[in-house]
């Protein structure tokens, strides 16, 4: 079975084929970053507009790059939630479109299932899939959940941010700092200087849940950049990162001995933070698994993998499905 995807939540519009939800046959991404970086931020009106001009492109050179173009596509699959409205709505009703012209199945896909789901694709490594259960880290500019996978549509929600999500922390923490958008790769970037940082920046372990929160520490950068004095930009950007990194990685090695899983599996942009890939590597009482960075960040591979496996087990969406950008996820 091969599926085009169509992921459109944000700022990128992707298009994507995938067989059997794990052979990749072309990943097409048309980025916004450059258009966005002068707002320090997604402005969502500019977002969905830009989306509508890259639509027939991108899923043209995705058949393209696939081989045989619509001959040998046997789905449809798109997200519909959560994200940006005007985002969604553009992918979504291309999708459907596409689909009901062609006569073809569609299937609405949860853009945090979609991450998880970039595990199960071929890296080159020869690895075999994921083993379940799984304690699944979705981290992302806008959502930090940890997700106990029982099984393929099997899941349930242990924890989840309060209030920041850890990538918005990292893009709010970059403005402060000056150092642009998107933030994960600039704080990375200008962290990676820094050994062992000459401070220490609180963390919120909210004792007794799975929960996080990083709002506070976002808060503690605030006030350092308004000291007389403040420390260099590369000391807080590491400072910032061992701190959300520290949270992430102990919270989530407790839950997987706590739960009782085989693997932990890593998803989402801020997945393909390095720093965080080793800690929890490190941390965890069971192998971590986490994607190639390409397939971390928002693309429409994930989303035509995650749909293969609803759509093997006889699922599917009415054309009728609408965008739910608050939609819930476990």
């Amino acid at each position: 079975m091969r599926v085009l995807g169509i992921e459109s939540s944000c700022d990128e519009f992707a298009a994507a084929v995938v067989e059997r939800g794990r052979r990749v046959l072309s990943n097409v991404v048309a980025s916004q970053i450059d258009l966005h970086a002068r707002y320090g931020g997604v402005v969502p009106e500019v977002a969905s507009r830009a989306h509508l001009r890259a639509a027939i492109p991108v899923v043209d050179q995705a058949l393209r790059e696939a081989g045989g173009g619509w001959h040998g596509i046997d789905a449809v699959a798109a997200t519909y939630g959560p994200g940006l409205a005007g985002s969604l709505l553009v992918g979504l009703n291309v999708a459907k479109s596409l689909a009901f012209g062609r006569g073809l199945p569609f299937l609405g896909v949860n853009h945090l299932e979609g991450h998880i789901y970039a595990n199960w694709l071929e890296d080159g490594s020869g690895r075999g899939d994921p083993e379940q259960p799984a304690l699944c880290l979705v981290v992302s500019g806008g959502h930090t959940d940890l997700i106990h996978m029982q099984d393929h549509g099997r899941y349930h929600r242990l924890g989840r941010t309060r209030d920041d999500a850890a990538g918005e922390a990292f893009d709010k923490v970059a403005r402060l700092l000056g150092l642009g958008f998107p933030g994960g790769p600039v704080i990375e970037r200008v962290a990676a200087g820094v050994a062992v940082p000459d401070f220490e920046l609180p963390r919120a372990w909210l004792r007794g849940t799975d929960d996080f929160s990083f709002s506070g520490l976002k808060t503690a950068v605030l006030h350092l950049t308004r000291d007389a004095a403040p420390p260099p930009r590369e000391q807080i950007a590491a400072a910032f990162q061992t701190s959300v990194v520290d949270v992430l990685a102990e919270k989530t090695a407790r839950a997987a001995r706590s739960a009782g899983v085989r693997q932990v599996l890593l998803a989402g942009g801020v997945a393909s933070n390095s720093a965080l890939r080793r800690e929890i590597t490190a941390r965890s009482p069971v192998p971590v698994r986490f994607p190639p960075p390409r397939y971390c960040t928002d693309n429409a591979v994930m989303i035509a993998g995650c749909a293969y496996f609803h759509l093997a087990r006889g699922e599917r969406s009415p054309l009728s499905l609408d965008v739910q950008p608050n939609l819930k996820f476990a």
